[in-house]
């Protein structure tokens, strides 16, 4: 993985992507009072057919080296990374302001997609399940935002992510990761 230092001017050590990772490994939970203002929020970034940005809110997980949302596959979230793959993610948590660029895909993969129910439900406490068809999600609600059932799960691959520290000692950095990670993390649609 490469870094550069986005502070040097300010005389501020380049960051470690380490810490970063854990705090993502943390979970940010997105319940009223958890975070700032008043909640965590994931926001994605997708791109228009026009080529115009469409920024929204999701759920969002951070997963084994991975970021994670689930939407109906006619959203207009999902139309776009079906048609264009490449998106940001970004979130203000504790310690940490990050945006995560990279690409994502559609998971169909059974196993994955109960995983990651059971990891939603667990840790976000929204009670969705896996469909009749084992590859999408259903629940008695979502964010009106995806659309009707069934939300289908979609992974981010991180290509590129930039993380700027709002405690002290402070410090921006963006870090690159390298073909191998990405030869590595590179999903199975």
């Amino acid at each position: 993985m490469k870094a550069k230092n986005l502070a040097e001017l300010y005389d501020v050590a380049t960051l470690d992507w380490g810490p970063v990772a854990a705090r993502l490994d943390e979970g940010v939970p997105q319940a009223p009072g958890t975070g700032g203002p008043d909640r965590h929020t994931w926001w994605l970034a997708t791109i228009d057919a026009d080529g115009a940005p469409h920024v929204t809110g999701v759920g969002a997980l951070w997963h084994k080296g991975f970021l994670w949302f689930e939407t109906g596959e006619t959203t207009r979230k999902g139309r776009n990374v079906a048609r264009d793959p490449r998106c940001t993610m970004s979130l203000a948590a504790r310690d940490y302001d990050i945006v995560v660029e990279g690409e994502a895909h559609l998971i169909r993969d059974p196993d994955v997609v109960a995983e990651m129910a059971e990891l939603w439900a667990a840790d976000d406490g929204w009670p969705c399940r896996v469909d009749e068809t084992g590859t999408a999600l259903t629940a008695d609600f979502s964010a009106p935002s995806a659309g009707p059932p069934p939300w289908h799960v979609y992974r981010v691959t991180p290509l590129r992510a930039t993380a700027l520290q709002t405690v002290e000692p402070g410090g921006a950095t963006r870090f690159t990761f390298d073909e191998a990670t990405n030869r590595r993390v590179r999903p199975s649609v």
